[in-house]
């Protein structure tokens, strides 16, 4: 169960929804270099967890808080997130950072859906390590604004650990334990190892037919 409060959309769950209602959003970020089962097993625990009605995987042009030195083209990025969200009606790809380009902000992609869909009540997954280094990000009382912060445990990082400035500002919401990293599997392609059942067969099959993560590369 997620801990924490917030302002549930009228009619959000089950049954017909007014013209003028909210559509509950998650908004997913990251480099997805590549995208593996970790990433779909929590947004969908999330997704249920909190009867949202969708989940935007937003992959970051240049993450601001990582080196971007080993991040493969975004067209690879992007091509194999759409393999592996296919399945899921509930998961959606946007290329909203990819297409504006540079640094990619968090706050000005929730501003950007935010005006093209004023009726999305938006929910920015990130990881519960991400929390420590959050009054850093850009304009943090603004994401606060725009959106519901839902804080995902990881393995190592106890829902405790939440910032006691921010304990009455997100919802902490434990997901199951899953210790596989995008690092981990670029790592493992590197050295020839198999990453099936890490990441969906058409993502491999794609990272095999494009020679990706192969060469040696700066993390």
């Amino acid at each position: 169960m997620c801990i924490g409060s917030f302002v549930d959309a009228e009619n959000s769950a089950v049954g017909v929804r007014s013209s003028n209602a909210l559509m509950k959003t998650g908004i997913f970020g990251g480099t997805f270099n590549p995208p593996h089962i970790g990433h779909m097993i929590v947004a969908e625990h999330v997704r249920t967890e909190l009867s949202l009605d969708r989940i935007i995987f937003a992959p970051a042009a240049i993450p601001p808080h990582k080196t971007h030195q080993g991040i493969i083209p975004a067209e690879h990025r992007i091509a194999m997130l759409r393999l592996t969200l296919k399945d899921n009606p509930h998961f959606e790809l946007s290329e909203i950072e990819i297409q504006r380009g540079g640094v990619s902000f968090t706050v000005d992609t929730l501003r950007e859906i935010k005006s093209r869909h004023p009726l999305y009540e938006l929910f920015l997954l990130i990881g519960m390590d991400n929390l420590a280094e959050f009054k850093t990000w850009k304009s943090p009382e603004s994401i606060l604004q725009l959106a519901t912060v839902v804080a995902m445990t990881r393995p190592g990082v106890s829902a405790e650990s939440v910032p006691p400035e921010m304990k009455d500002r997100v919802k902490v919401c434990p997901v199951p334990a899953i210790e596989i990293s995008s690092r981990d599997l670029r790592a493992h392609v590197r050295d020839g190892k198999s990453i099936r059942y890490f990441v969906a067969d058409s993502v491999a099959e794609y990272i095999r037919a494009h020679n990706l993560y192969a060469a040696e590369f700066s993390p």
